[in-house]
């Protein structure tokens, strides 16, 4: 459930650590980074900041724990579930995060030292905050092995700041609609049916929102890297902006650990050579759009927004089925 967090977030401009004394600065465009730390921007973006934050753990809380009873504290061991497609979203969760808040944070001004270690701050912070509500409830726990992955996608992006002073590889997500069919599935008992939509719709929802943020049969989490940045040679005409993407996924999952669940008080289970879960992993081209030059810093920004999504196209798949598939376009 790593993938549902809003576009704004990026606006989560807390700073968590000392700051330096504010400089007076002359009035610049809105969307065009300070070149000296600005007070007013800081504040501003400190305090929409909190507000986003405080309105977000409300959000959550009502949408995903609400329904569940607490307990006290207490761990889960996750690792597999969903083939482990969860834990690449939190990888991108964190990392996408703390490259928000590092650009947020150099809007206002800030040093970009100070810039990038408040944005893994804040990557870090977001990402602990979820742990700990899962940690509380009943229907999950804080997971060690997410953590671990939070912590990973923070140092992906501040190791590349450390090293080259660019993010010349980006995490990206996709997600492509999945249509369930209403195939009748018997119980273990034979007694009961169900149908596997029913199924679908009690674990990922019914509306394409929905299923966008909780069914992992249809996201696909990315590493796309820049080709050119790694270049010796600057001058080269090979396009700045065209990327390889390293995708990995997974499929028929219905349900975290095996595909078998209750319903009603009836134990129902597929049969796993007509539902294998298998494991995928991608090879594709992208577009890393953070890298198209334009002048505006409106655009500059849309792009550098839009860039967390993996761009459709031909894809190559590889999966634990030992199959080879070639997909014209893959989203």
């Amino acid at each position: 459930m790593q993938i549902f967090k809003p576009l704004f977030t990026f606006l989560l401009i807390v700073n968590f650590v000392g700051t330096t004394e504010a400089q007076k600065v002359e009035k610049i465009p809105f969307f065009q980074p300070a070149e000296t730390f600005h007070k007013g921007r800081f504040w501003t973006s400190s305090a929409i900041g909190v507000t986003m934050y405080s309105g977000l753990m409300i959000g959550l809380n009502e949408a995903w724990y609400a329904d569940y009873e607490r307990s006290n504290f207490h761990l889960f061991d996750d690792w597999g579930e969903w083939n482990d497609v969860d834990k690449m979203g939190h990888l991108f969760t964190a990392y996408t995060y703390s490259n928000w808040a590092f650009q947020g944070a150099k809007w206002t001004g800030m040093d970009r030292r100070k810039a990038m270690w408040t944005g893994v701050g804040i990557g870090f912070f977001l990402q602990f905050s979820l742990e700990i509500l899962d940690g509380y409830s009943s229907k999950w726990g804080f997971s060690v092995a997410d953590m671990a992955f939070n912590t990973l996608g923070c140092a992906m992006m501040v190791s590349q700041e450390l090293a080259w002073k660019e993010q010349r590889i980006v995490m990206k997500m996709s997600s492509f609609p999945t249509t369930y069919p209403a195939t009748i599935v018997y119980s273990v008992e034979g007694g009961h049916t169900t149908t596997l939509q029913n199924r679908t719709h009690a674990l990922f929802g019914e509306t394409a929102l929905e299923r966008f943020l909780k069914d992992y049969n249809e996201q696909t989490i990315w590493a796309s890297v820049n080709v050119h940045s790694f270049m010796k040679n600057k001058k080269s005409k090979f396009p700045k902006w065209l990327n390889i993407a390293v995708g990995y996924g997974s499929n028929n999952m219905f349900g975290g650990f095996k595909n078998e669940w209750y319903e009603d008080e009836v134990f129902y289970k597929l049969d796993d050579n007509e539902y294998p879960r298998y494991r995928q992993f991608f090879l594709s081209l992208d577009l890393d759009l953070s890298r198209i030059k334009t002048k505006s810093h409106f655009l500059k920004t849309l792009l550098f927004l839009l860039n967390t999504i993996k761009v459709p196209a031909p894809t190559v798949e590889f999966n634990t089925l030992g199959q080879v598939r070639f997909h014209p376009v893959y989203f």
